[in-house]
């Protein structure tokens, strides 16, 4: 297959980018590759921070909000391009009808979380990232030169030397995608290609992502020799529903704790107070890490959240999704105590990329949660994160109208994927090394690690990686084995890229660095 522009991936990030260039391009093929038509989009409760009261806010104090969530990571000059692009991007997702929540005058209601100083999140009830697809969905469909590959994997990237390069770097010609249905792997010759793929939180036993967050676009960079950066800043949500089985965990947002719910243990102990003057209002970071510890001591397997005292017609109509979901799963928020979790929610790091979100590799651009920007820093601030991937496919779009891609060889240049496989059926070995990675990186990558536990960790994630890729060249290939592949290899960044870290910051606790320090003040 032979096109203009190759997106992978069907978030905000894509979706954006993807109409973007074709109403600018409309005699160019945009074709967006999604591996199952889902995203962690999709699943976003809170909204998009953005400065829209002038009166009370400003440019300069989400600015300096960032920063400080970021823990002294952040690239400032990202940051202020991030926040000043902001509002107009917003705007645009508005004119695509994107709708979002009103006050009685019929302007836009702002609420404010976590680490923020002022009310400046846009929200659509408790569904914001639901209601964003759906808007962005429909633009797409309108779109002619639009065409999207449902049930495509997006299996390796096609790269090669750049002949006559000053800089010598790689280049990037497309990608080959595994049709999930029929087996058939088809190689994409692209102009450019763009890594929308979002995050890695089936890694963890406990995660808020849905089962297609494997870390693919990440894991396909770095096997192209692409820059990758922050792996290490991982951030956990304290407050998700805990279930029977493992999995994909239903978040209960931070705004809910916001709205005056308590954390207690099973004796009924409003343990958060003892850890932190803020209480539950206390950073993401010291609420997981508190939970981690009532559960460390006890040996339990969550703690509770307690709505039990709140208004019952104000909650309903703040948080209909969160309390229906939680009614079909048998609690009443209102009556029961909701047992809860930290789960593995947003990775900070990924794919470096420029102020244009081109990555180190000529014609691959990232954009969204697999990219690194350098806007989160060590640690995101709430509701920054759908803002970014608004501003960054903006810059992608314009280095498309302002720059033209390097000229690509001819398809007779091109290595085709393999076409003769041996078929063994090794899917339950597939899963049991999947849970296998799940359960190490939960316990010695999570929300407290140490040096010790990670290299450990270390060298059974290397046999893990050598099993997988004598499973991936000697057998035919299913999304199962790509992704048992692709997770074993960003396990390996997040370990290698914490084990370099020497001091904590943001979203990164090292129980022996902390040890260490406590030591020295003595």
């Amino acid at each position: 297959m032979k096109i203009n522009f190759l997106i992978i991936g069907s978030g905000i990030a894509g979706l954006t980018l993807a109409i973007k260039l074709a109403e600018q391009f409309p005699k160019k093929s945009v074709v967006i590759a999604t591996k199952a038509g889902e995203s962690n989009t999709r699943f976003a409760q809170g909204g998009v921070a953005a400065v829209l009261n002038k009166e009370s806010d400003s440019f300069q104090k989400h600015i300096k909000d960032t920063l400080k969530a970021g823990d002294g990571l952040c690239n400032p000059e990202i940051v202020t391009k991030v926040i000043t692009e902001g509002p107009q991007r917003l705007m645009e997702l508005m004119q695509w009808g994107a709708r979002f929540d009103m006050d009685s005058q019929q302007k836009l209601l702002l609420s404010r979380e976590g680490g923020h100083s002022e009310n400046r999140v846009i929200h659509y009830k408790d569904t914001t990232g639901r209601e964003i697809e759906r808007a962005l969905t429909k633009r797409v469909h309108q779109l002619k030169n639009i065409r999207i590959l449902c049930n495509y994997f997006a299996t390796d990237l096609i790269t090669e030397q750049f002949r006559n390069s000053i800089d010598d770097k790689s280049i990037c010609r497309g990608a080959y995608i595994l049709n999930q249905i029929t087996g058939e792997v088809r190689t994409v010759i692209a102009e450019t290609t763009t890594l929308a793929t979002g995050g890695i939180g089936q890694l963890y036993t406990h995660t808020t992502n849905p089962d297609i967050a494997t870390g693919d676009g990440i894991a396909m960079a770095y096997r192209a020799q692409a820059k990758i950066k922050g792996m290490e800043f991982i951030q956990f949500h304290p407050t998700t529903l805990h279930g029977k089985t493992k999995g994909i965990s239903f978040l209960i947002s931070e705004a809910v704790r916001g709205f005056g719910a308590i954390l207690r243990n099973k004796n009924g102990e409003r343990f958060m107070v003892r850890y932190d003057g803020r209480g539950e209002l206390a950073s993401r970071d010291i609420v997981s890490r508190a939970i981690h510890s009532e559960m460390i001591q006890s040996g339990d397997d969550c703690v509770y959240l307690d709505c039990t005292h709140l208004n019952e017609d104000k909650f309903k109509k703040q948080f209909p999704n969160i309390y229906e979901t939680c009614l079909n799963r048998g609690f009443n928020i209102l009556n029961d105590w909701l047992p809860v979790v930290p789960a593995a929610h947003y990775l900070c790091g990924g794919i470096a990329v420029d102020v244009f979100g081109q990555t180190t590799i000529r014609n691959l651009f990232a954009c969204g949660e697999c990219s690194y920007t350098g806007l989160h820093g060590a640690n995101r601030l709430a509701s920054n994160s759908l803002l970014e991937a608004l501003v960054f496919a903006q810059s992608i779009f314009k280095y498309h109208v302002n720059f033209l891609p390097v000229k690509k060889q001819s398809i007779s240049d091109m290595k085709f994927f393999r076409k003769h496989w041996v078929f063994i059926d090794n899917i339950k070995k597939i899963r049991f090394n999947t849970k296998t990675i799940q359960s190490l990186m939960s316990s010695s990558a999570g929300i407290v690690r140490s040096y010790d536990q990670l290299e450990e960790t270390k060298i059974e994630l290397h046999h893990l990686a050598e099993e997988a890729e004598r499973m991936y060249t000697s057998n035919k290939i299913g999304t199962s084995l790509c992704e048992f592949r692709n997770m074993v290899t960003v396990a390996q960044l997040i370990v290698d890229q914490s084990l370099l870290r020497k001091e904590n910051k943001g979203g990164y606790y090292n129980i022996q660095l902390e040890n260490k320090h406590k030591k020295e003040l003595v």
